[in-house]
């Protein structure tokens, strides 16, 4: 059999180029989700421990470096994010050879790029967590968490990469499994190091990266053991000149997005950071809370992504605008239910990260103010995933840029002279969702985005 049929008969992947959309976008999105979920899950029942048994110091530590880490690794995880969109396009084009150099020179970007950050990470912690205005009373856990964290760069960023392989030719499962049995030892040795070994938030730290590690093992175990034309042969892993070329045209602008995107929520952390821990307690639970109801939606991007991708490489252009907007639909069906839930439950929901009544008022607020505008920035992920897969990243990055970081930095910076309040500094996020929902709706009714490379 010839090996572009062996594409076509093979099972396990989803090929997006023909069939029923609605069950194709839930067949990639559903395991996307699931381990989305999982992966969430590191830094979930990190807060949840520290903020049990060690304080709420500790929690308030954890909490003010996710924004900087999003900031710092954006950059290189965008690059994962071009080396998807190529793969989807030439998965769906049965271009085999450049499929074989895209995968092999993925892997080497993402390689050089988890040493960079291992090294550059842990000598600046200190530096950035102090330009984040981190309270003194805080500054020597927060330090001790990130630079630990940042020896995990290699493992988070080879794993990304390989995830983002397999997800480009439709295969969301076998990423869900990794995350299960990397979460499952996280959460293990969470327990092990911080309840039974008193680690504090350096266990947090050493439990992280060892459950990164086992994912990132798993990933390239995978890859190196198939049998499709994505296999990795660990003798051709290197830079293929041209092909990096590509992959980084396009991973940069999505990485400029996620970095700067990151950027603005430093600022905004920092403005939190400035009404003290409490304050930073209670936002830094919620925003745990905020991350798994944004989980679906970031798998239904990933999913318009891939779906356009294989599609726009097929020439099928009408069938990715029609799953653009069927997915645009479920992602609202789901804000609907998923907003309902969190209106009813919120108050639960964070008093798990502390039972300090302050914490979970602090909590409270941020969900009231937020959840009534998460429609806006569902629908805006899940249009800049479809304009990525058309191999439009850099008009996605200038629409989220623009309004996510540009106008949300604005917003911050020059209310809360006026209006020095935490509500303040919050607003800023329902104000750029809509903004930013505007322009992506006017991008997609007028722009040429959906024509082939």
């Amino acid at each position: 059999m010839k090996s572009t049929e062996r594409i076509r008969n093979k099972k396990k992947n989803l090929t997006m180029t023909e069939g029923n959309i609605w069950s194709q976008i839930f067949a990639f999105a559903v395991p996307l989700l699931i381990g989305n979920i999982f992966q969430q899950l590191y830094n979930t029942v990190d807060s949840i421990i520290v903020g049990q048994f060690v304080g709420r110091e500790a929690l308030a530590a954890v909490g003010s470096s996710v924004s900087l880490i999003s900031l710092i690794l954006g950059m290189l995880v965008g690059i994962a994010t071009g080396a998807g969109i190529l793969i989807a396009q030439y998965y769906g084009a049965k271009k085999e050879e450049k499929l074989h150099w895209a995968v092999h020179t993925a892997i080497a970007l993402s390689i050089i790029g988890g040493i960079l950050m291992m090294i550059f990470g842990g000598l600046l912690s200190g530096w950035l967590l102090k330009l984040m205005k981190t309270p003194e009373e805080v500054m020597p856990s927060s330090t001790a968490y990130l630079r630990i964290y940042f020896l995990g760069s290699l493992f988070n960023l080879v794993y990304n990469m390989g995830a983002g392989i397999l997800r480009a030719v439709g295969d969301s499962k076998s990423p869900l499994y990794y995350l299960v049995a990397a979460s499952v030892v996280n959460t293990a040795l969470d327990i092990l190091f911080v309840v039974v070994f008193k680690m504090d938030v350096e266990g947090v730290g050493f439990a992280t990266i060892i459950a990164q590690g086992v994912s990132a093992v798993l990933v390239l175990r995978k890859l190196i053991q198939s049998d499709e034309p994505y296999r990795l042969q660990i003798k051709e892993i290197k830079i293929d000149k041209r092909m990096a070329g590509r992959i980084i045209g396009l991973g940069i602008p999505s990485g400029v997005q996620g970095s700067i995107i990151s950027l603005s929520n430093v600022v905004v952390q920092a403005n939190i950071n400035s009404f003290g821990d409490i304050v930073m307690a209670g936002c830094g639970s919620y925003s745990k809370i905020d991350g798994f109801v944004m989980l679906p939606i970031m798998s239904f991007s990933m999913a318009a992504m891939t779906f356009v991708g294989q599609n726009i490489g097929a020439g099928k252009i009408d069938r990715a605008k029609q799953g653009t907007k069927i997915t645009c639909l479920i992602g609202f069906l789901y804000i609907a239910i998923a907003g309902t839930a969190l209106y009813v439950a919120g108050k639960l929901l964070i008093g798990i990260f502390s039972k300090d009544s302050e914490v979970v008022h602090y909590g409270v607020v941020m969900l009231k103010l937020l959840v009534p505008f998460y429609a806006f920035i569902a629908w805006s992920h899940i249009l800049c995933g479809a304009f990525r897969g058309a191999g439009r990243a850099f008009s996605s990055m200038l629409i989220m840029v623009a309004n996510l970081c540009g106008i949300r930095m604005f917003w911050v910076n020059i209310m809360t002279i006026f209006y020095p309040f935490i509500e303040t500094v919050l607003w800023g996020y329902p104000i750029t969702w809509i903004t930013c929902f505007l322009c992506c709706g006017l991008y997609a009714w007028k722009g040429n985005w959906l024509r082939k490379n």
